[in-house]
């Protein structure tokens, strides 16, 4: 089962595996785990449902942000224990000067307390980690993401943290763009929508990145 069955129809998934969408390019020999956004404000600081995790924060997702972080954790112990890069591209507290378009299309998001932006403890970076500011959905948008990765030698992208919808697939189309192998274990990413993260898992597999489970992402990382 894929997590987007039963939302997308089989007759849609036929007409992609007819036009040829969907083919699996693997992954490389060097990748860098990208952890998007997995702060508080995102999850809330303790795992609770949905409506009551936003009493806290009106941008966490609940529960399965919480899910997903322990997902995240197994492929923070495998890159720590390979020494291979971890990057967090996250948002950083909003200033007076971030208002823009985003300040009037979600509101909520700039009035995030500034605890919101503590990395959740169980994945938050350590000293060799790469900290990665950024202001807008892409984690390339506007930051030497790139660079580093150039400079690192990375030719995969392991994508985590959320949302799936937003930040994660516009980290992923643009990683897609710059030609490097993306791979997006599909538990290990979250979204305040089970529809829009199904749809979006599915849009990813079926043109931009691998996607699969955190156990077969493992499976592949460990064979390198």
């Amino acid at each position: 089962m894929k997590p987007w069955d039963g939302i997308i129809s089989a007759e849609e998934q036929r007409a992609y595996n007819a036009a040829g969408f969907g083919r699996s390019s693997g992954i490389g020999k060097r990748p860098a785990l990208l952890i998007i956004d997995v702060q508080y404000r995102t999850v809330g600081t303790t795992p609770a449902p949905f409506w009551d995790a936003i009493k806290e924060f009106p941008t966490a997702c609940g529960q399965v942000g919480w899910d997903a972080v322990a997902h995240i954790a197994r492929l923070v112990a495998l890159f720590r224990d390979k020494g291979w890069p971890i990057i967090y591209p996250y948002v950083s507290p909003k200033e007076s000067f971030d208002k823009g378009r985003l300040a009037e299309k979600v509101p909520a998001l700039m009035t995030v307390a500034r605890n919101g932006y503590d990395f959740v403890e169980a994945i938050a970076p350590r000293e060799q980690d790469i900290l990665l500011p950024k202001k807008h959905p892409s984690a390339f948008f506007g930051t030497p993401l790139a660079s580093y990765l150039v400079d690192l030698g990375v030719d995969t992208l392991v994508v985590t943290g959320c949302t799936t919808s937003g930040c994660v697939r516009g980290t992923v189309v643009d990683g897609f763009a710059y030609n490097w192998r993306v791979l997006v274990p599909q538990d290990a990413v979250y979204d305040r929508s089970a529809t829009s993260h199904a749809v979006n898992l599915f849009d990813m597999a079926s043109k931009y990145a691998e996607v699969a489970s955190t156990d077969e992402a493992l499976t592949m990382l460990q064979a390198i």
